[in-house]
């Protein structure tokens, strides 16, 4: 049996990597599809101490966004897929104002000039705690959550603190920095400044709540066939 289930990842900046260079990147790490993605990386932690530059850089991406129609070339944001689905995500989008998280960009309400479609607004957060909702459960629409940590332990503290385990990146000036931190965090794929592995050679799957078994690469294939051994006593 193979299962391939949902996610809550985490985007780890460390405080040497370039800003507007992380935004770009969480553009596609946690807003693919608009969001509706298993491997969105919609949790965002950041440095304490430069907090402030990549809150701004991602709020500016956010803005940036155009939603809209999905067939025009311009649009970034399409509509979710359906009417059931909006809503539950405008109801996380409270929920998180509720919780005491800081509203930066976006909300509950129709993106301006689209009152027809099932569109949400790009949704940024922060003063994020992991007890929140917001932080815990998969949302599968466009809301971005940013966590600070004090240090590195932290940060993969962080990242763990989840009960999915499917996908993760961390984004840095050094790889060696960001391989040292992708060894520590405990998901099925990662990727070091970009959003994660889908190289067809290479296994994809998850770990804890976030599935069972592997697609792609050899351990994919392994799922679908019967080892048998033989042994042989030696006179």
């Amino acid at each position: 049996m193979s299962l391939e289930l949902g996610g809550k990842s985490a985007a780890v900046v460390l405080d040497d990597a370039d800003p507007a260079e992380v935004a770009a990147g969480i553009q596609v790490a946690a807003l693919m599809n608009g969001g509706q993605a298993c491997v969105a990386q919609t949790r965002i932690l950041v440095p304490h101490h430069r907090r402030t530059e990549y809150i701004d850089a991602l709020a500016a991406m956010v803005d940036g966004l155009t939603v809209g129609d999905p067939a025009d070339d311009s649009t970034r944001i399409g509509p979710v897929v359906t009417a059931r689905q909006r809503q539950r995500i405008r109801d996380y989008i409270q929920l998180g104002s509720a919780e005491g998280a800081r509203l930066i960009t976006g909300g509950h309400r129709p993106p301006t000039g689209l009152d027809r479609g099932w569109y949400v607004q790009p949704t940024l957060f922060t003063d994020v705690e992991s007890t929140m909702r917001i932080a815990r459960e998969e949302i599968f629409g466009p809301v971005l959550t940013v966590l600070t940590y004090r240090d590195l332990d932290h940060a993969v503290q962080l990242a763990d603190d989840t009960e999915y385990g499917l996908s993760g990146s961390v984004w840095t000036a050094e790889t060696d920095r960001g391989l040292a931190v992708a060894q520590r965090i405990r998901s099925g794929t990662f990727g070091i400044n970009q959003a994660y592995s889908m190289d067809p050679h290479a296994p994809f799957g998850g770990v804890k709540a976030s599935g069972i078994g592997r697609e792609f690469g050899r351990e994919g294939l392994a799922g679908f066939l019967d080892t048998k051994s033989i042994s042989v006593a030696r006179h």
